[in-house]
């Protein structure tokens, strides 16, 4: 898969669900991909991306599933089995802390934060896209949770949309060792332009 160059003006970093519930101990998810995050250092690796983009004076944009509030789905007649499994869940549910960013992720003044997707595309039912497009990004860098969900979904969106993506491989995490592989050597090769490594991609926003 080929390497792609990068620049300030058009590559953006899109993080997504770096919620408590994921990659923090006691998160409600953490214990279902502890072994995947730990095995490849994600969390780590999602933060040197992200210190590297910041430092690059790239722009950040945050993607985050809807944060659970009561009676979010009560009322729908139509619902999707990821959605009903974070009602049961109350995955991210609002005003807890598993419903937090993880501190070290906290968005900084001037980055992104797109409004919440309810299922598992950033794109679906948000202004994401309206947001890259305003500010010229054309270029993706992902990270973030979890590699058959809402990272594969958001890739595939990007690419139907015309954006060029490329997917930190160590810098996500899944439920096994198969769900990361179906997501990273199955299905994202058909829509990411790149997967690399998170020291790799590093390096090449470090040298813009």
């Amino acid at each position: 898969m080929a390497n792609l160059s990068y620049s300030r003006e058009l590559t953006g970093l899109l993080l997504i669900d770096p919620y408590n519930d994921f990659i923090s101990e006691g998160g409600k998810l953490w214990d279902r991909i502890r072994t995947v995050a730990e095995r490849n250092d994600c969390v780590a690796h999602m933060l040197h991306v992200l210190n590297a983009a910041r430092n690059a004076q790239l722009r950040v944009f945050y993607a985050l599933h809807r944060r659970y509030r009561s009676g979010d789905y009560e009322t729908w007649k139509y619902i999707a089995p990821i959605q009903k499994a974070a009602w049961e869940r109350k995955t991210f549910e609002y005003g807890t802390w598993g419903g937090e960013i993880r501190p070290e992720f906290v968005p900084k003044p001037g980055e992104i934060v797109a409004a919440e997707h309810w299922c598992s595309s950033g794109f679906a039912n948000t202004d994401l896209d309206l947001q890259l497009k305003k500010h010229g990004i054309h270029q993706l860098i992902v990270i973030g949770l979890i590699a058959h969900t809402c990272l594969e979904a958001t890739v595939r969106f990007a690419a139907e949309l015309g954006y060029e993506v490329t997917v930190v491989r160590d810098a996500t995490a899944d439920y096994s060792d198969e769900a990361m592989h179906a997501a990273l050597n199955v299905n994202i090769p058909n829509y990411a332009s790149a997967i690399v490594g998170a020291e790799e991609i590093v390096a090449s926003i470090s040298a813009l």
